[in-house]
Protein backbone atom coordinates (compact mmCIF):
# COMPACT_ATOMS: atom_id res chain seq x y z
CA UNK A 1 0.00 0.00 0.00
CA UNK A 2 1.56 3.73 -0.52
CA UNK A 3 1.49 5.86 2.19
CA UNK A 4 0.12 8.40 -0.83
CA UNK A 5 -3.18 6.81 -1.24
CA UNK A 6 -4.29 7.61 2.29
CA UNK A 7 -2.59 11.40 2.15
CA UNK A 8 -3.54 13.69 -0.71
CA UNK A 9 -0.44 16.25 -0.31
CA UNK A 10 2.60 15.35 -2.17
CA UNK A 11 4.61 16.03 1.12
CA UNK A 12 3.73 12.83 2.02
CA UNK A 13 5.50 11.28 -0.96
CA UNK A 14 8.33 13.72 -0.66
CA UNK A 15 8.84 12.92 3.31
CA UNK A 16 8.48 9.24 3.28
CA UNK A 17 9.25 7.77 0.04
CA UNK A 18 12.82 9.53 0.02
CA UNK A 19 14.71 6.28 1.84
CA UNK A 20 14.46 8.18 4.91
CA UNK A 21 13.37 7.09 8.00
CA UNK A 22 10.59 9.23 9.48
CA UNK A 23 9.49 9.56 12.63
CA UNK A 24 6.04 11.56 13.60
CA UNK A 25 5.34 13.28 16.61
CA UNK A 26 2.47 14.95 17.95
CA UNK A 27 0.60 15.96 21.09
CA UNK A 28 -2.78 15.80 23.24
CA UNK A 29 -3.90 17.55 26.26
CA UNK A 30 -2.69 21.33 26.61
CA UNK A 31 -5.78 22.57 26.84
CA UNK A 32 -6.97 20.39 29.60
CA UNK A 33 -6.92 21.39 33.40
CA UNK A 34 -5.88 17.52 34.60
CA UNK A 35 -3.79 15.00 33.46
CA UNK A 36 -0.65 14.68 31.55
CA UNK A 37 0.12 16.39 28.44
CA UNK A 38 0.63 13.36 26.39
CA UNK A 39 3.37 13.07 23.31
CA UNK A 40 3.83 9.56 21.06
CA UNK A 41 6.22 9.07 18.55
CA UNK A 42 6.18 6.54 15.44
CA UNK A 43 8.02 5.20 12.60
CA UNK A 44 6.31 3.63 10.12
CA UNK A 45 7.19 0.83 7.79
CA UNK A 46 6.61 1.99 4.53
CA UNK A 47 4.57 -1.03 3.95
CA UNK A 48 1.90 -0.34 6.60
CA UNK A 49 -1.53 -1.19 5.82
CA UNK A 50 -3.22 1.39 7.96
CA UNK A 51 -6.24 3.66 7.07
CA UNK A 52 -5.30 6.54 8.74
CA UNK A 53 -6.66 10.78 9.37
CA UNK A 54 -6.18 13.24 12.19
CA UNK A 55 -7.02 11.43 15.54
CA UNK A 56 -9.92 14.05 15.69
CA UNK A 57 -11.40 12.66 13.09
CA UNK A 58 -12.11 9.28 14.08
CA UNK A 59 -14.71 7.81 16.38
CA UNK A 60 -13.45 7.03 19.81
CA UNK A 61 -13.85 2.86 18.97
CA UNK A 62 -12.15 3.43 15.72
CA UNK A 63 -9.39 5.18 17.17
CA UNK A 64 -8.84 2.16 19.83
CA UNK A 65 -8.71 -0.20 16.90
CA UNK A 66 -6.33 1.89 14.87
CA UNK A 67 -3.92 2.31 18.16
CA UNK A 68 -3.51 -1.81 18.11
CA UNK A 69 -2.85 -1.86 14.47
CA UNK A 70 -0.65 1.02 14.87
CA UNK A 71 1.51 -0.65 17.64
CA UNK A 72 1.71 -4.16 16.01
CA UNK A 73 3.01 -2.50 12.70
CA UNK A 74 4.77 0.42 13.71
CA UNK A 75 8.71 -0.62 13.63
CA UNK A 76 9.09 1.85 16.69
CA UNK A 77 7.16 4.25 19.08
CA UNK A 78 7.04 5.72 22.26
CA UNK A 79 3.99 7.73 24.18
CA UNK A 80 5.28 10.09 26.89
CA UNK A 81 3.19 12.01 29.43
CA UNK A 82 4.19 14.38 31.76
CA UNK A 83 2.49 15.18 34.80
CA UNK A 84 0.53 18.17 36.42
CA UNK A 85 3.74 19.25 38.39
CA UNK A 86 6.01 19.95 35.76
CA UNK A 87 3.27 21.26 33.59
CA UNK A 88 3.21 23.64 36.43
CA UNK A 89 6.85 24.12 36.75
CA UNK A 90 7.53 24.68 33.42
CA UNK A 91 4.63 25.76 31.78
CA UNK A 92 2.56 23.99 29.26
CA UNK A 93 4.27 24.42 26.55
CA UNK A 94 7.65 23.75 27.74
CA UNK A 95 6.01 20.74 29.55
CA UNK A 96 4.65 19.61 25.94
CA UNK A 97 7.70 20.43 24.44
CA UNK A 98 9.59 18.15 26.82
CA UNK A 99 7.21 15.22 26.43
CA UNK A 100 7.69 15.43 22.81
CA UNK A 101 11.75 15.83 22.96
CA UNK A 102 11.12 12.62 25.34
CA UNK A 103 9.37 10.69 23.43
CA UNK A 104 11.39 10.90 20.75
CA UNK A 105 14.58 9.94 22.61
CA UNK A 106 12.94 6.93 23.80
CA UNK A 107 12.60 5.28 20.40
CA UNK A 108 15.47 2.66 19.88
CA UNK A 109 15.55 2.63 16.29
CA UNK A 110 18.10 4.79 14.49
CA UNK A 111 16.09 7.28 12.40
CA UNK A 112 16.84 9.89 9.85
CA UNK A 113 13.98 12.80 10.61
CA UNK A 114 11.18 13.93 13.06
CA UNK A 115 8.73 15.54 11.62
CA UNK A 116 6.69 17.36 14.72
CA UNK A 117 2.88 18.51 14.23
CA UNK A 118 2.25 22.39 14.87
CA UNK A 119 4.64 25.36 14.50
CA UNK A 120 7.45 24.03 17.26
CA UNK A 121 10.26 21.77 17.27
CA UNK A 122 11.65 20.58 20.70
CA UNK A 123 15.48 20.95 21.11
CA UNK A 124 16.38 17.48 19.21
CA UNK A 125 20.13 16.60 18.31
CA UNK A 126 18.94 15.61 15.04
CA UNK A 127 16.85 17.16 11.60
CA UNK A 128 13.34 18.14 12.70
CA UNK A 129 10.96 19.81 10.67
CA UNK A 130 7.56 21.31 12.20
CA UNK A 131 4.15 20.54 9.86
CA UNK A 132 1.32 22.80 10.74
CA UNK A 133 -1.83 20.39 10.34
CA UNK A 134 0.57 17.67 10.01
CA UNK A 135 -1.50 15.22 11.42
CA UNK A 136 -4.00 15.64 8.27
CA UNK A 137 -0.84 15.18 5.67
CA UNK A 138 2.02 13.12 7.43
CA UNK A 139 1.19 9.20 7.78
CA UNK A 140 3.43 9.07 11.01
CA UNK A 141 2.16 12.06 12.51
CA UNK A 142 -1.19 10.90 12.19
CA UNK A 143 -0.03 7.69 13.90
CA UNK A 144 1.28 9.48 17.06
CA UNK A 145 -1.70 11.51 16.95
CA UNK A 146 -3.73 8.95 17.54
CA UNK A 147 -1.52 6.89 19.80
CA UNK A 148 -1.88 10.27 22.48
CA UNK A 149 -4.83 10.55 22.01
CA UNK A 150 -5.81 6.90 23.15
CA UNK A 151 -3.54 7.05 26.06
CA UNK A 152 -4.52 10.31 27.46
CA UNK A 153 -8.18 9.25 27.25
CA UNK A 154 -7.51 6.22 28.78
CA UNK A 155 -6.16 8.06 31.42
CA UNK A 156 -9.05 9.82 31.67
CA UNK A 157 -11.39 7.15 32.23
CA UNK A 158 -9.42 5.36 34.92
CA UNK A 159 -9.88 8.39 36.61
CA UNK A 160 -13.16 8.35 36.08
CA UNK A 161 -13.85 5.45 37.85
CA UNK A 162 -12.18 6.83 41.02
CA UNK A 163 -14.22 10.28 41.33
CA UNK A 164 -17.14 9.44 38.49
CA UNK A 165 -18.88 12.58 40.04
CA UNK A 166 -17.18 14.85 37.87
CA UNK A 167 -17.49 13.47 34.23
CA UNK A 168 -14.21 12.69 32.85
CA UNK A 169 -14.93 10.35 30.62
CA UNK A 170 -17.22 12.53 29.43
CA UNK A 171 -15.09 15.93 29.00
CA UNK A 172 -11.48 14.29 29.17
CA UNK A 173 -10.17 17.50 31.75
CA UNK A 174 -11.16 20.05 29.58
CA UNK A 175 -12.54 23.19 31.13
CA UNK A 176 -16.26 22.42 29.98
CA UNK A 177 -19.42 24.27 32.07
CA UNK A 178 -20.28 20.72 33.51
CA UNK A 179 -16.40 20.05 34.27
CA UNK A 180 -16.37 23.62 36.13
CA UNK A 181 -19.76 22.82 37.85
CA UNK A 182 -17.79 19.86 39.32
CA UNK A 183 -15.25 21.15 40.34
CA UNK A 184 -17.47 24.07 42.30
CA UNK A 185 -19.32 21.38 43.83
CA UNK A 186 -16.90 19.03 44.89
CA UNK A 187 -13.40 20.82 45.06
CA UNK A 188 -10.02 19.37 43.66
CA UNK A 189 -8.58 16.39 43.28
CA UNK A 190 -4.89 15.72 43.18
CA UNK A 191 -3.41 15.92 39.26
CA UNK A 192 -5.29 19.48 38.66
CA UNK A 193 -2.56 21.80 36.63
CA UNK A 194 -2.48 24.54 39.23
CA UNK A 195 -1.12 27.17 37.51
CA UNK A 196 -4.56 27.16 34.74
CA UNK A 197 -6.45 29.91 35.59
CA UNK A 198 -9.71 28.16 36.89
CA UNK A 199 -7.62 26.35 39.14
CA UNK A 200 -5.58 28.69 40.34
CA UNK A 201 -8.62 30.80 40.78
CA UNK A 202 -10.04 28.35 42.97
CA UNK A 203 -6.73 27.56 45.43
CA UNK A 204 -6.74 31.19 46.36
CA UNK A 205 -10.49 32.04 46.37
CA UNK A 206 -10.25 28.49 49.24
CA UNK A 207 -7.08 30.42 50.60
CA UNK A 208 -8.88 33.46 51.50
CA UNK A 209 -11.35 31.58 53.27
Amino acid sequence: MQQTSLFTLESSQAYEFSNRRIVGVDEVGRGPLIGDVVAAAVILPEDFELKLKDSKKLSHQKRLELAEQIKHQALDYAIVGIGAQQIDELNILQATLLAMKTAVEQLSISFDQVLVDGNRCPNLNCPCEAIVKGDGLIASISAASILAKVYRDQQMDELHKLFPMYGFNQHKGYPTTAHLAAIEKYGLIEGYRKSFKPIRQTYESRARL
